[in-house]
């Protein structure tokens, strides 16, 4: 498996406390567009009371992709990925767009917005 680094060129909010992780995207209108949900840690999801699709892309420590679930769909539960620390939620159809793919690293650091909204 060849890995590479990948940067994702999104604007990344990150939601790192307790309600910011248990809220996510949960009643949020309108699908994702070239942004996503940085949520740490997390090592699983749920996709309940979502109205639109995404890809997450489940990172370790060292931001290397462990696992990533294309088009997940709402009213979805991922379980927990054990070597998982983090998990950054795209717009559906982003991992393949930025050929992402398990064993790349990926980054994102001058794109984070520090605190979800």
């Amino acid at each position: 498996m060849e890995e590479s680094k990948k940067e994702i060129n999104y604007s990344i909010k990150v939601a790192d406390s307790f309600l910011m992780r248990l809220k996510g995207l949960m009643f949020r209108r309108d699908p994702l567009v070239e942004e996503g949900l940085w949520i740490t840690p997390c090592n699983s999801i749920h996709m309940f009371f979502m109205k639109f699709a995404i890809d997450a892309v489940f990172i370790n420590k060292d931001g290397r992709i462990i696992k990533k679930v294309e088009n997940l769909q709402p009213w979805k539960v991922i379980k927990p990925v054990p070597e998982a620390y983090s998990v950054v939620e795209l717009p559906a159809g982003a991992a393949r767009k930025l050929k992402l793919e398990k064993g790349d690293f990926i980054t994102f650091n001058s794109f984070l917005k520090k605190k979800a909204e």
